[in-house]
């Protein structure tokens, strides 16, 4: 019975190694593989061919054996842009509306400022000479002048050089007659001459307007400036009218009316120049007084012209 004890005894140590082989065995399989770090990225491996994923920043690799495949996350990399990708490059269109815009919104034209100049009018036919039933509608030309404030304006670039002008100006008419005479409205209703009866010193007939054009300018590059061309349409608006004698004793007489003047008139208006410093000329295709009730029935059209300082620079 000892003998037999013994043996089972035996077994039982020689079975019992077995199994604690078997499972140290099992436990080494079933253990979680390597983690290998770096100070440039993390990754997770397997075996000897180092299977796993490796992640840094907006990208991740996977790693099978020697072999490592790159993934970016995103296809936009900071400071880093591919036109080419997209089939139009749309970031150089933006800069180029931009850039665009930004050379109208630098046109400047030429309104504002203040014009000295000469004015006078012609016949419908475009002569100075006047007939002979209304010569005393004849001007002193050296005396009779015009002055203008042009106080706001709005510029309309078409490019840096190229653009549209308006604004709102005040315009001052001197007509300085050259006879011993004046102007009056008469019983009919149409102007007539005023003889005062006696010597004048001056005498005249004074216009307010308030005008608005409507310009294309043209900016030529010339030397450290530009020369400036510039045309369009102009309208004005009566605010005021006068006449004025001033007799040889100092005395002044001023007859504030209406003296048949169109209320609205319209015409063109030219300048030319370089820098700040301009010519400009004006004429307008409305009478100065309503047709039909001007001197004998006659039109008259205004025009002026003179020099010009802007201010838009």
């Amino acid at each position: 019975m000892k003998k037999i004890g013994i043996i089972i005894l035996l077994s039982a140590i020689i079975l019992n190694g077995f199994s604690l082989k078997a499972m140290s065995e099992t436990q080494t399989a079933n253990k979680k593989p390597v983690s290998d770090k770096s100070n440039e990225s993390a990754g997770t491996f397997n075996g000897k061919d180092r299977t796993g994923v490796e992640e840094k920043d907006s990208s991740s690799k996977s790693i099978t054996g020697n072999h490592r495949l790159a993934v970016l996350e995103s296809l936009e990399v900071p400071g880093f842009y591919n036109p080419g990708y997209y089939g139009k490059d749309y970031r150089n269109e933006e800069e180029n509306d931009n850039d665009h815009n930004r050379w109208r919104s630098r046109f400047r034209g030429h309104w504002t400022g203040i014009e000295l100049g000469l004015n006078n009018y012609v016949t419908s036919d475009n002569k100075l000479g006047l007939p002979s039933d209304i010569d005393y509608m004849t001007l002193r030309q050296s005396k009779s002048t015009n002055f203008n404030i042009n106080f706001t304006q709005l510029s309309l670039g078409l490019s840096r050089h190229i653009g549209f002008v308006t604004g709102l100006g005040l315009n001052w008419n001197n007509y300085r007659f050259d006879g011993n005479n004046n102007i009056v409205k008469g019983p009919d209703g149409i102007i007539e001459e005023l003889d005062p009866g006696v010597n004048l010193e001056k005498s005249k007939l004074a216009t307010v307007f308030l005008t608005v054009p409507f310009m294309l300018e043209f900016q030529i590059p010339a030397d450290r400036n530009h020369l400036t061309i510039a045309a369009g349409p102009i309208g004005a608006l009566k605010l005021a009218s006068h006449s004025k004698m001033v007799f040889e004793d100092g005395h002044t007489v001023k007859s504030f009316r209406d003296f048949n003047l169109n209320m609205l008139r319209y015409g063109v208006t030219a300048r030319i120049g370089y820098g700040n410093f301009m010519i400009y000329g004006t004429y307008y295709k409305t009478p100065l007084f309503q047709a039909g009730k001007g001197p004998a029935g006659v039109d008259l059209y205004p025009f002026e012209v003179g020099i010009a300082l802007t201010f838009n620079n």
